[in-house]
């Protein structure tokens, strides 16, 4: 098998459950090479974000600028990004490189930690969304890209059709046995993805690993449909594996390890 390099460009967790720390866990699990940018450090646990410091922008640029002039990269995968600075370097790079990239928009932390101010989003949506292969949106902020204060059954195609890219509507903030999550593609397809919920609290870092997961499956030179199917089973995999951990206090990771 070749390896494939992803580049994940997102925060980093010092509890290691989401962000940085989680991608790398799971482009490992799923047999690739991870490379990273940092955009800011968390100070944060299983019980919520305390404090966020974004890492200076012309440091940031540095970051990229080493790992493009010397990795073949084969896909980016993109979570936090603070500010607009960061937001135009990682615009940049992502036009640049002309590889699959996959957009986790994390516009604020489950515990409540606003990541980005309103101008920064207003830059992502118009430069940096239409770039990207993917974007993977939960329902909040699926609405709040577009605008919205309702879902309805057509909020996603709405989506594709305002950026031009195709978006994963993630179903986790719904209700029901099972969550589906709805693929609306750029081309106007809707297809829904559903697997049984898992009974548990486990869920720090869920978005990380799908989002991360798909970028990955899209290096090997899979189908985005085949992607996200893919990446959703592991992901379901590592929330069953995680249900019976004792980590923290508060909302515990996947897990994606041995055993």
């Amino acid at each position: 098998m070749e390896v494939r390099t992803i580049l994940t460009i997102a925060a980093s967790d010092c509890s290691a459950g989401a962000g940085i720390q989680q991608d790398l866990k799971t482009i490992t699990a799923l047999g690739h090479y991870g490379a990273t940018a940092i955009t800011a450090l968390t100070a944060q646990n299983t019980c919520g974000v305390r404090d966020v410091m974004e890492v200076p922008a012309p440091f940031f640029r540095r970051q990229l600028e080493a790992l493009v002039e010397d990795l073949s990269i084969d896909a980016v995968k993109i979570g936090v990004v603070p500010n607009r600075e960061i937001a135009e370097a990682v615009s940049e790079t992502v036009e640049r490189l002309g590889v699959p990239a996959v957009l986790d928009p994390v516009l604020a932390s489950t515990s409540g930690w606003q990541f980005l101010d309103e101008t920064c989003i207003e830059y992502i949506k118009e430069r940096l969304i239409p770039l990207c292969t993917l974007v993977t949106p939960n329902i909040p902020e699926a609405l709040r890209l577009l605008g919205s204060k309702a879902l309805t059954s057509d909020t996603g195609r709405q989506l594709a059709r305002r950026f031009g890219t195709s978006f994963l509507l993630k179903g986790g903030h719904g209700e029901g046995t099972d969550a589906v999550d709805w693929l609306f593609t750029k081309d106007g397809e809707a297809l829904p993805y559903s697997l049984p919920r898992v009974d548990t609290h486990n869920l720090h870092g869920t978005g990380c690993t799908l989002s991360s997961a798909i970028a990955t499956l899209l290096a090997t030179g899979l189908s985005l449909t085949e992607s996200v199917r893919l990446a959703k089973l592991k992901t379901q995999e590592g929330i069953r594996r995680g249900k019976g951990l004792s980590i923290g206090k508060g909302n515990g990771p996947l897990w994606l390890g041995q055993g």
